[in-house]
């Protein structure tokens, strides 16, 4: 017995030692699954558009449990209401005929931060200086690179011949806009450059008229202003099969009718005054 016995108890050490190093070569199975099943349930991240698709967008998050920042319709992807109307907002900045609003009341979502050349237009290209060869009047003329970097401007829809990019581009401050004077305009105040032309359609959105606006709609309760841009895409404006550059929305499906009601004649308790 003594005989076997050596051999038996070294036998046993290896097999120790094998089944050691090969516990300690396999990943733990709870710790290298329990990610992977993190991100397998985890929901899926929801971005919805509010006002125009690939321009305005807004991802949904909890502000606390249970209250999402936006809710977004599941028929077109818009959002339909928000928690908090005033998210990322900055003040509108001075408007013209505006003058009687208190500061921080009238705001505006920038969307410079989602306009991705645009800081390298006013540094890396257009520094404060114009590029060799490139013109200084407001003739159109071509421009093959920047043809190539926005397809827009190749086939610009805006104007009918009659506008090109230094019409509403800072010659020198690219990153910017401009305005009669030649004074830079912010990118993110839209409204002051499109007021240049469009005056009935600016005073239109000053009154409330045109435009989208959210937020609280007492008479002088905080509002946030959909600029020109955030809606209508300037270099495609005129492109007929966007139907006058304005995109059309799929339509919502209509609301409920609150619970107990047989159809909408609840409605006529609400006529329309007759002049």
């Amino acid at each position: 017995m003594k005989r076997f016995a050596v051999p038996a108890a070294v036998l046993a050490l290896c097999g120790a030692a094998i089944l050691s190093v090969l516990a300690q070569d396999k990943p733990a199975g709870g710790e290298a699954a329990a990610p992977a099943a993190a991100a397998a349930s985890a929901p899926a991240e929801v971005i919805c558009f509010e006002s125009r698709k690939g321009a305005t967008e807004i991802t949904q998050r909890e502000i606390k449990p249970g209250l999402p920042n936006v809710k977004c319709s599941p028929t077109t992807g818009a959002a339909l209401w928000y928690a908090d109307p005033y998210e990322g907002t900055v003040p509108m900045g001075k408007m013209p005929q505006m003058e009687a609003i208190p500061e921080g009341l009238a705001v505006v979502k920038p969307r410079s931060e989602k306009l991705n050349l645009l800081a390298q237009c006013g540094t890396a290209c257009h520094n404060g200086t114009y590029p060799v060869g490139f013109p200084k009047t407001n003739r159109p003329v071509p421009i093959p690179t920047m043809e190539a970097l926005l397809p827009d401007a190749k086939n610009l829809q805006h104007g009918r011949g009659r506008v090109w990019c230094l019409d509403c581009h800072h010659n020198t401050k690219r990153n910017m806009l401009v305005d009669h004077y030649g004074d830079p305009i912010s990118i993110d105040q839209s409204q002051l450059l499109c007021g240049k032309c469009h005056g009935d359609k600016l005073r239109d959105w000053r009154d409330g008229i045109h435009g989208k606006r959210i937020g609280d709609f007492t008479s002088t309760g905080k509002k946030r202003w959909f600029t020109c841009t955030e809606c209508h895409n300037p270099h495609n404006v005129q492109d007929g099969a966007r139907n006058k550059g304005f995109i059309q929305l799929q339509p919502e499906t209509p609301p409920q009718l609150p619970r107990g009601f047989k159809d909408a004649a609840f409605e006529k308790t609400h006529a329309i005054p007759q002049h």
